[in-house]
């Protein structure tokens, strides 16, 4: 309710009951929104699929103007939901996610009464890089009623929203996690007059080829968080400053106890950015120092993680090269050059391959798989905003448990 208050402040016309709000709170919070902003159009997003007619007769009753129904609903659904509308002074909008072909599905909806379709990218599908942009311009040459679009929506894209079609912008994460929502909404509301981009450094997808600047925004516990607390190194400590981060791609080494050839020799192999991962297998007899450090800052590598020791503490914290281990010990061993560069190994008890994403900072280091990387970077970012979200919250006066209602929430049973 309070950041309804503060959009509403900002010029938001709109506001919207998303379905996870109305799954957990029940039509109860419809109600309260229509009380509180009578002068505001309601939109409950219930994404009916079946029993049109009476979803959108409580969903109405409640005090919802609009009501969005499915586009992968039976027409019969959609056409019930509209005429159970008109009998309750309410609106349908056709919700087109996941519809395959948007256009047509839009052009039906239109003409079984929607007064209203959306092109809609899910949060799940922004994560690996989707957005309304691709499919926008044919619903909205398509239809003759007015066109919604939502997903990932920024003061940024906004205007580029709008020149495709829509005349309804539905902007979520970009509002409800910000700091100050008032000042958000307005970005976004000054992109839609002006018709021109406001910059944000939040409230971004990223792409393939912006992995490393979305990867530096975030902490490992945010990475491991997006993971569902999985590829955090167990046993594997920072040997950091502070403020030190490695962010890079894993060159792996495999080797045995205080054998240091082939972690060197990996530095020769590595690329501008690499992190070099070395399983040295639990040992206590060091296979890094300062001057292998130093070799990787005239090579470019990132850091090293290692499944061992690594000495030369002091000279490297002064160097600020990001090195993490599992011992400190002043001794090494001999280069015999026992193992392997490249190989798949295990690390902190985490299985690392070349190629996989690698991000270390004083909480630890944690590991993403390659092929997962986009989306991770992109869950990770979403963490780290909803987290700045309920920092200032806790600023303004509440606490942890009462921001995140801990006792509502406790699992039944």
């Amino acid at each position: 309710m309070q950041i309804a208050s503060e959009a509403v402040a900002g010029g938001a016309e709109w506001i919207e009951a998303g379905t996870p709000l109305i799954k957990s709170e029940g039509v109860e919070i419809i109600r309260r929104l229509k009380k509180a902003f009578p002068d505001r159009t309601v939109v409950a997003d219930m994404k009916t699929i079946d029993v049109g007619g009476a979803e959108v007769e409580i969903a109405a009753k409640s005090g919802a103007d609009v009501v969005v129904v499915l586009g992968l609903s039976s027409d019969p659904t959609i056409t019930e939901a509209v005429m159970s509308a008109r009998q309750y002074g309410a609106k349908i909008m056709v919700d087109l996610f996941n519809v395959k072909d948007k256009a047509a599905r839009a052009k039906e909806a239109e003409g079984m009464g929607a007064a209203y379709v959306c092109v809609h990218v899910g949060v799940d599908e922004q994560m690996v890089g989707g957005s309304p942009l691709a499919e926008l311009t044919g619903v909205a040459g398509a239809v003759g009623i007015p066109v919604a679009a939502a997903g990932g929506i920024n003061s940024e894209s906004a205007a580029d929203v709008i020149a495709a079609g829509a005349s309804i912008v539905i902007v979520g994460g970009a509002i409800i996690k910000a700091k100050d929502v008032t000042s958000a909404t307005k970005a976004v509301m000054t992109a839609m007059a002006e018709r021109r981009k406001v910059h944000t450094d939040l409230f971004k997808k990223y792409s393939v080829d912006d992995l490393m600047e979305a990867f530096s925004k975030v902490s490992s516990p945010n990475v491991a968080d997006a993971q569902h607390k999985t590829g955090a190194m167990k046993g594997i400590l920072p040997r950091i400053g502070r403020n030190v981060k490695m962010i890079g791609r894993a060159l792996t080494v495999q080797t045995v106890n205080g054998d240091w050839a082939k972690s060197v020799e990996a530095i020769d192999r590595a690329s501008k950015g690499d992190v070099i991962v070395i399983d040295a297998c639990g040992g206590e007899i060091a296979v890094w120092g300062e001057l292998a450090s130093w070799s990787c800052r005239t090579k470019g590598v990132t850091g090293v993680v290692i499944d061992g020791a690594a000495r030369d503490i002091d000279s490297i914290l002064d160097m600020g090269f990001p090195c993490f281990s599992r011992y400190i010990a002043s001794n090494a061993g001999e280069p015999k050059g026992y193992g392997g560069i490249g190989h798949e190994i295990v690390c902190g008890g985490v299985t690392v391959r070349t190629g996989d994403w690698i991000i270390g900072d004083e909480s630890g280091v944690v590991v993403v798989p390659q092929e997962h990387a986009l989306e991770v970077a992109n869950r990770a970012v979403d963490v780290m905003e909803r987290e700045n979200r309920l920092r200032e919250e806790i600023q303004r006066g509440g606490t942890l448990s009462s921001v995140l209602k801990l006792e509502k929430w406790e699992k039944v049973g």
